[in-house]
C-alpha cells in the first residue's frame, strides 16, 4: 500500500472518530422504511401480490430514492449489534496500528456493549436485529438471533481476547459457538453437505449463512479442540462449495426465489472461504475462491473498476453505488491480496475514490450513490462501521499487523 495513501485513510479516519463521538451510538438505518408498521404491512403485501404490493411500496421507494433523510419519519434510530461488532474491530485495529491504549479502551467499550444487548432468553450469547423484520417468509420478530449477525460478535469478542487474553472474553467466545453450534438447525442439501437456517426457527438455503457459521465453527473447533465444531462446520462448507454456480458466482439462496448475484454478499461469501483457507488450508476453499475471485472482478464492477451493487439484480433498484460495498470490496481485498495481485490494484482505486467522493466534511462518509446525488444520511449499520473497521485494518496492515488474527 503506497505511503500517501495509508496517510489519506489515517487523516480520514483521525475526522471520522471524533464525528462517532459526537453524532452517537444509535443511527437510523438502511431498513428503517419497512421497520415500522406501515413499511412491514407494504412489504408483506408485496411479497403476497407483487402488483398491488408495488402500489404500496412505492412511497418508500420514492423516499429511499429522492428522500432518504425521511427514514426518520418511519422509524426512530436505533443501536444495532452489528454495528457495534465492527465498530469493537475497528478499534482494536487501531489499537494495533497506532499503540494507543484509547483504541483499546473504546473496543472494549463496545464489547461491554454487546454484552447487554444479546438477545434475550437465549441460554447462549446471540444477538439479531432490534426492529421486526418482514421477509418474504414472515417476520422475523426482533431479538431474534442471526446467524449473519452472530459470527461478526465473535470476531470482535475475539480481536480484543487476542490483545488481553483476558478470560472473560474466551468464556464469551465459547457461549457464542455453543449457540452456533446448537440453535441453529442443519438441514441436508446435496453430498456430505447441509445448509444451516438463519434463523434458530427456520429459513435454510441463504449461502453467505452457512459461510459464516462454517468460518465461525472452524474457528472454535481450532480454539477450543472440540470436533463437534468442526464436523458441523464441514457441512455447511461443503453445502457452500457445492452451491457456487459453473461461471464462479453464488446465487443468494439455492431456494428458487432468490437468485440474485450482488457485491456484498459475494464478497461474505468469499471472506468465509478465505479465513477458512487461511485456518485449515482447505483445498476446495482455494478452488473455489480461484473462480470466484474470477467472476467478482469481471462482474461486480462497473466500467470505472468501481464496485457495482448487482450482477443478477433481484428488481429494479434506485442506487448506483454502495457504501456498504466498497467496505466489504477492502475488506476481501485485504484478506486475499498476496495470492491474487490484481486485487491490490482493486484496493488501492477502491479506496481512493471512497477518500475523495465519499467522505463528508463532518468525518462520516456518503451511504449511497443514487441516480441523483447521494444519501448522506448516517447509517452506522449500513456502511459506516463497516468502513471504518475496513479502513482501520488496511492502517494496521500498513503498521505491519497480520490481517487475519485467528490463531
Amino acid at each position: 500500500m503506497n505511503e500517501p495513501l495509508l496517510l489519506g485513510i489515517r487523516e480520514s479516519l483521525d475526522r471520522f472518530i471524533p464525528w462517532l463521538e459526537r453524532f452517537g451510538e444509535t443511527s437510523q438505518d438502511q431498513q428503517d422504511f419497512y421497520a415500522g408498521k406501515v413499511g412491514s404491512m407494504a412489504k408483506a403485501l408485496y411479497y403476497r401480490k407483487k402488483w398491488l404490493g408495488t402500489i404500496a411500496v412505492m412511497p418508500m421507494v420514492f423516499c429511499e430514492a429522492m428522500v432518504p433523510s425521511a427514514r426518520r419519519i418511519f422509524h426512530p434510530p436505533m443501536r444495532l449489534p452489528i454495528a457495534d461488532a465492527h465498530y469493537a474491530m475497528g478499534f482494536a485495529l487501531m489499537f494495533r496500528a497506532t499503540g494507543k491504549e484509547e483504541y483499546l479502551e473504546k473496543a472494549v467499550h463496545f464489547l461491554e456493549v454487546l454484552k447487554q444487548t444479546r438477545c434475550p432468553g437465549y441460554r447462549f450469547a446471540c444477538w439479531g436485529y432490534p426492529f421486526d423484520w418482514q421477509t418474504r417468509n414472515g417476520i422475523i420478530k426482533a431479538g431474534t438471533p442471526l446467524v449473519t449477525t452472530v459470527p461478526y460478535c465473535y470476531e470482535a469478542f475475539e480481536y480484543v481476547y487476542r490483545i488481553d487474553r483476558k478470560d472473560e472474553w474466551r468464556e464469551m467466545l465459547r457461549s457464542i459457538a455453543e449457540h452456533t453450534l446448537l440453535d441453529y438447525q442443519d438441514v441436508q442439501n446435496g453430498p456430505d453437505a447441509a445448509t444451516c437456517t438463519y434463523t434458530p426457527f427456520g429459513g435454510p438455503g441463504v449461502v453467505n449463512a452457512s459461510a459464516y457459521r462454517s468460518f465461525l465453527l472452524t474457528s472454535a473447533a481450532l480454539e477450543f479442540g472440540d470436533d463437534r465444531y468442526s464436523r458441523a462446520a464441514a457441512q455447511n462448507l461443503n453445502f457452500v462449495l457445492q452451491s457456487q454456480k459453473p461461471d464462479g458466482s453464488w446465487p443468494y439462496s439455492v431456494d428458487g426465489a432468490r437468485g440474485f448475484v450482488d457485491h456484498f454478499h459475494t464478497c461474505f461469501v468469499m471472506k468465509g472461504l478465505a479465513k477458512i483457507d487461511k485456518m485449515a488450508k482447505h483445498e476446495g476453499c482455494r478452488r473455489a475462491l480461484q473462480k470466484g475471485v474470477e467472476y467478482y472482478l469481471l462482474n461486480l464492477f462497473d466500467d470505472h473498476g468501481l464496485p457495482k451493487p448487482f450482477s443478477r439484480a433481484p428488481r429494479m433498484t434506485v442506487y448506483k453505488r454502495e457504501l456498504y460495498d466498497y467496505a466489504e470490496c477492502l475488506n476481501l481485498g485485504m484478506l486475499l491480496r498476496e495470492r491474487f495481485p490484481r486485487l491490490e490494484q482493486t484496493i488501492e482505486r477502491v479506496a481512493v475514490d471512497l477518500l475523495e467522493h465519499w467522505t463528508k466534511r463532518d468525518g462520516s462518509f456518503r451511504s449511497r450513490k443514487l441516480f441523483l446525488g447521494y444519501d448522506n444520511v448516517p447509517m452506522h449499520r449500513w456502511g459506516q462501521s463497516e468502513v471504518f473497521r475496513s479502513l482501520s485494518l488496511i492502517l494496521a496492515n500498513g503498521a505491519g499487523f497480520e490481517v487475519f488474527t485467528a490463531k
